[in-house]
């Protein structure tokens, strides 16, 4: 056990924050970290936009539909970037068209998702809160929009941060022995059965915790946040396509 792991291990979400700013030298090491973090074949196809407009922050809160949003101190946006890619290769002499394809896609995807975990983590290490903002893509094209991304970017995940100003409870997690598996996929004979022990701690954190508290589990979880196809599914293919990612 160190510094390191001990941070990790007590990761918690914070919505809300301290009004105090975020020093600009600890803003710089943390967009030093996400320049060192691993990029798929050295292309660093991810990029970070740092929201500092308060109406745009005001109009990603209300597409995220969480109006704590737009008081953090700090606001990122982390960004698939094939259109660095696309310039250079145009200005080379070749199509730039390629850089929309699905796997390059998926590298700027990945390497988007990794920028903002170890910036959390790092952000987490000195002292700061912070959110992962999925629900940027509740509304993609209204993202790409609110922060005139150009052809060939698209939207991953958003970050607030700032200095926390709650301390939640530590959230339980899915035991090891059920996601940690030996050279194939392994699955017990009912997920239900398995998963009863940790739905009875998850009810018991739920119905425990300092704010919003209710009776819940994770598998009654699991039926309302997926028990129907995403009507997102749509809005993200036409997101996609209009940014010049081809699909297939």
């Amino acid at each position: 056990m160190n510094e390191t792991v001990e941070t990790l291990l007590s990761h918690r979400t914070i919505r809300k924050f301290e009004n105090k700013p975020v020093p600009e030298d600890l803003m710089h090491t943390l967009f030093e970290v996400a320049m060192r973090t691993a990029t798929s074949r050295a292309t660093q196809n991810a990029s970070i936009i740092r929201v500092k407009d308060q109406a745009k922050r005001q109009r990603l809160a209300e597409i995220g539909d969480q109006p704590y949003q737009a008081k953090a101190p700090e606001y990122l946006v982390f960004i698939a970037d094939c259109a660095r890619a696309a310039a250079v290769l145009q200005d080379l002499g070749h199509d730039p068209a390629t850089a929309g394809s699905l796997d390059y896609f998926r590298e700027g995807f990945t390497d988007a998702v990794l920028m903002c975990q170890s910036v959390a983590s790092a952000a987490e290490s000195l002292g700061l809160g912070t959110t992962m903002l999925r629900s940027i893509l509740n509304q993609p094209a209204e993202t790409i929009a609110v922060l005139n991304l150009p052809q060939y970017t698209f939207p991953v995940l958003g970050l607030v941060l700032g200095y926390p100003n709650q301390s939640p409870e530590l959230k339980p997690r899915i035991p090891q022995d059920l996601r940690v598996m030996t050279d194939t996929y392994q699955a017990p004979v009912s997920w239900i059965d398995a998963l009863a022990p940790y739905d009875q701690e998850m009810h018991r954190y739920y119905d425990l915790r300092s704010t919003n508290q209710r009776e819940d589990t994770f598998t009654n979880q699991i039926v309302k946040k997926m028990g129907e196809f995403s009507h997102k599914d749509s809005l993200l293919t036409a997101a996609l396509a209009a940014q010049g990612f081809h699909l297939g």
